[in-house]
């Protein structure tokens, strides 16, 4: 593999970036230590500015080239947070907090755009601006849109950013990735049905919200299964139910569930919010309970743009030799916002034959530090060549 020869020589430091950060895993914008430690370490890599809490806790490095004479800017972002799940990989540097892991890398991500952001304040083989991006709470908190109204991309000039993200089952090392519409837009819900509770023996002085809710769950598969264009991707899942009651012997008061909604389509997105909304109220009102829909638009669905998708697809396979054609996600990425607000793509680096991210066994696979290092500096400097 053609990876830069500084990334060989530094793989052992990154490493061992990697897995402090591994070890002190931090939740949502709660990347308090991880951000400290990001802002010191691109203090001491050279960066001509280093600002903190941008988007609460992120974290921005600015690199500029031998020569600025062409003007133009283009940024790398990698995402600092963690997950709440409890690790159980065994490792002699797992984490040290309990109910928080590193389960999807991002402890990987960030420390590979921190050895890139040393080789290029070290080279500076480029004519322009360079800004690392090292964003909280994409975990669920929006950190990238934070970042956005924080005024990123006006406050450095950036003219076109990047993204990348480790992937189990692709070869380590190497790269995937898709123009246009790549990963979906994940919208989240709850739905509380009320009802009348009383004893498990006497139903018919009751109405029973978990017979109604349970009503409800089924009629919500028909959204995808009859409502939409089969061509068309979306997802309804319910992941939460839960009664008011514990009991054996008590028919409860309400239920409360929770769900995802997964499209790559603004009418599917508009379509599944109407029909949840239409599907728990009357199937309610049918059996003479109620239910209250909450419906939240999260992230958007994360398009890659078709120019810029071409320039990152070059430097894959510039380091790796190739560049496969990646397939839809249905898993949602903040890097969205983002990408809303400048051309960009985002793309995927091997991790091998490792637990999926999100298990508890999952563990970011150092061997492919210097890949992804060097897919970093080769964008860099293909965007930004030197005079």
């Amino acid at each position: 593999m053609p990876v830069k020869n500084r990334f060989a020589e530094m793989h052992d430091e990154i490493t061992a970036w990697r897995r402090d950060l591994h070890q002190h895993p931090e939740i949502l914008f709660d990347t308090h230590r991880t951000s400290a430690f990001v802002a010191e370490k691109l203090r001491e890599l050279g960066c001509d500015e280093v600002v903190e809490g941008i988007g609460r806790t992120g974290v921005v490095g600015v690199i500029r080239g031998r020569s600025t004479a062409s003007g133009r800017t283009v940024g790398l972002r990698a995402d600092m947070d963690a997950l709440p799940i409890h690790e159980a990989t065994g490792l002699d540097y797992a984490s040290k907090t309990d109910g928080a892991m590193h389960a999807c890398g991002h402890d990987g991500h960030t420390a590979m755009l921190l050895g890139a952001a040393r080789y290029l304040a070290e080279t500076r083989n480029f004519d322009g601006t360079c800004v690392v991006i090292f964003q909280p709470a994409e975990e669920g908190g929006g950190g990238g849109r934070e970042m956005c109204e924080d005024g990123l991309m006006a406050r450095w000039g950036i003219e076109e950013v990047y993204g990348m993200h480790n992937w189990p089952g692709m070869p380590v090392g190497s790269f995937a990735i898709r123009p246009g519409a790549f990963f979906a837009a994940t919208d989240v819900f709850e739905i509380v049905v009320e009802g009348r509770g009383g004893h498990a023996a006497k139903p018919h002085e009751t109405i029973d919200p978990t017979v109604t809710a349970a009503q409800i769950v089924t009629a919500t598969q028909s959204i995808a299964a009859r409502n939409a264009d089969p061509v068309g991707q979306i997802v309804v899942s319910i992941t939460s139910f839960e009664t008011s009651s514990k009991a054996f012997n008590v028919i409860p008061q309400r239920v409360t569930m929770k769900g995802t909604v997964r499209t790559l389509a603004p009418e599917m997105r508009d379509l599944a919010e109407t029909r949840l909304t239409e599907i728990a109220e009357h199937t309610a009102r049918a059996f003479g309970a109620t239910a209250a829909m909450e419906y939240h638009r999260n992230y958007p669905v994360m398009v890659n743009s078709e120019r810029e998708t071409g320039y990152a697809a070059e430097a894959g396979r510039a380091v790796s030799g190739e560049c496969a054609d990646a397939e839809l996600v249905m898993g949602g990425e903040d890097f969205a916002f983002m990408l809303e607000e400048r051309p960009g793509a985002y793309i995927l680096v091997g991790n091998g034959d490792s637990a999926a991210v999100h298990h508890p066994e999952y563990n970011f696979n150092d061997d492919a530090i210097p890949a992804g290092c060097s897919f970093w500096a080769e964008i860099v400097e293909r965007r930004l060549p030197a005079a």
